[in-house]
């Protein structure tokens, strides 16, 4: 595993005290306002109790969405999770809540509302730090999904208090960690789109890894780049280097399903020139569930095809495979967990990072992210 060492919630002194829990609340809301996906809230529960068990007066405090909408359901779906810690809601602002937070009791939970609706916060603007700050004695981050971004409620309030990570942060930081240093017979699977993003990953992993199977968008324009047609496929809008286009340890599709007058699955090289490519095709569904079955270790983040409007058949059949092996494998992306999602597996063979982009920045910088820095031994 590589070397990074955290100041841990464990070893926190949380006796009698206020502890400012920065965790991750950005679930997904139903249209009849209830909590879509409640893995990130389950995923929440460990350090909650943790805290709670020792006595800590525990202030919850994250975000959701980027339109400023309410946490309120979060906060009733919580104490579902867990009846027998109280958890309260509030929509008083951070720098008047401090009478709230006065009357908490030992073992019980404040959840503020959405930290977005603070100017500051994305800005780590150290007044709100400092807000932050005076409602807690202690600071315990356990929002991986943020934590390659400095924000006022991670970064800001950390340099002043004593501050720990959660035992969410922890597992997500060791399991991630083994990604970085995987054995030998190992594969990377990146789908998704945005290329440029995706790059510095790219780079990072064929350090480390074998081979790489690219799919999603990402394939479209390494196809593209290796003269092969793609049709009116998405593609990004930055060209490929070079040395990553040529690079034989990237592994392409040999067949996809592509959307023209109908869906039909054409060899890569019969692409026709009104076709989208929407994901892999049969023959390399076979080819690649064969790989992951043959590997000790998977690292996937990203689906193989246009997920949302559910091409999702490329990306179950490898999920199935996955489920199925006895590969051990770390797992990125909302529509990668989804797929993952409808299978039975043991978590601890096949880990579910909550973080999409926060796992995607903590490989491509070697276990560098503004939210761990402020937390190492």
């Amino acid at each position: 595993m590589a070397n990074i060492s955290l100041r841990s919630v464990r070893d926190a002194d949380v006796s009698g005290k206020r502890v400012l829990l920065r965790t991750s609340l950005n679930v997904p809301i139903a249209a009849d306002g209830s909590v879509g996906d409640q893995f990130r809230l389950q995923k929440d529960i460990a350090t909650i109790e943790l805290l709670a068990g020792k006595g800590a007066k525990i202030v919850l405090v994250g975000y959701i969405g980027r339109e400023g909408g309410t946490l309120e359901p979060v906060a009733k779906a919580l104490q579902a999770l867990i009846p027998s810690i109280p958890v309260t809601f509030t929509t008083t602002p951070a720098a008047d809540v401090g009478g709230e937070v006065a009357t908490l009791k030992e073992g019980t939970c404040l959840m503020l509302e959405n930290i977005r609706k603070e100017p500051g916060e994305e800005k780590n603007d150290p007044a709100l730090a400092a807000s932050l700050a005076k409602l807690a004695d202690v600071f315990v981050d356990d929002a991986f999904p943020e934590a390659h971004r400095a924000y006022a409620s991670n970064v800001g309030v950390a340099s002043l208090l004593p501050a720990y990570a959660g035992l969410l942060l922890e597992e997500e930081v060791a399991r991630l960690s083994d990604a970085l240093v995987p054995p030998a017979q190992s594969l990377a699977i990146v789908g998704g789109a945005k290329f440029e993003t995706k790059q510095p990953l790219l780079e990072k992993l064929l350090t480390v890894y074998p081979h790489i199977l690219l799919g999603g968008a990402l394939a479209n324009d390494l196809l593209k780049a290796r003269g092969m047609p793609v049709g009116e496929s998405l593609t990004s809008d930055a060209p490929v280097p070079e040395d990553l286009a040529g690079d034989e340890r990237i592994l392409m599709p040999d067949d996809v399903r592509v959307q023209g007058e109908t869906v039909r699955v054409a060899h890569t090289a019969d692409v026709h020139a009104d076709d989208h490519i929407v994901d892999i095709g049969t023959l390399t569904e076979v080819a690649w569930s064969k790989q992951i079955e043959d590997s000790e270790f998977v690292l996937w983040n990203g689906p193989m095809g246009v997920y949302e409007k559910g091409f999702v058949d490329g990306t179950d059949v490898l999920a199935k495979a996955l489920v199925e092996s006895n590969t051990k494998a770390v797992i990125g992306g909302g529509d990668t967990a989804a797929a993952l999602s409808k299978f039975t597996f043991d978590p601890a063979r096949i880990f579910v990072s909550t973080g999409g982009g926060a796992m995607l920045e903590f490989l491509a910088n070697g276990g560098t992210l503004p939210a761990l820095e402020v937390l190492k031994k």
